[in-house]
């Protein structure tokens, strides 16, 4: 009996480990290969009551910016959100800041 809860302590100990990493481990791209490469930026600028989308898009052939395509989209803003922040005196304070969307993306 006492195996089988040291063996189950083990797996559970694995599995928030696994778990842990696998929500610090984000792919991070040092340099893009120019030969063939779409290299895509997302951004959000929070404006009065809306939000501006920005995409933009540069194509690399045989190391050459072959083309920028940037494209703007007006979306809902999401609102404000109460957060601890720090000034520039290290001081923390609560502030009213935007909330900011979370992107997810799909390659195919």
């Amino acid at each position: 009996m006492k195996k089988i809860q040291i063996t189950l302590m083990f797996l559970g100990l694995m599995s928030l480990t696994a778990c842990n990493e696998s929500e610090s481990n984000q792919d991070e791209v040092e340099s893009v290969d120019k030969k063939s490469a779409i290299e895509t930026e997302l951004s959000v600028k929070h404006i009065d009551t809306a939000d501006v989308l920005i995409t933009k898009h540069k194509i690399w052939k045989n190391n050459k910016l072959f083309k920028e395509i940037v494209k703007t989209d007006t979306i809902p803003s999401l609102g404000d959100t109460l957060q601890i922040v720090e000034d520039e005196a290290g001081d923390e304070h609560q502030a009213k800041v935007k909330k900011d969307y979370e992107f997810y993306i799909t390659v195919q």
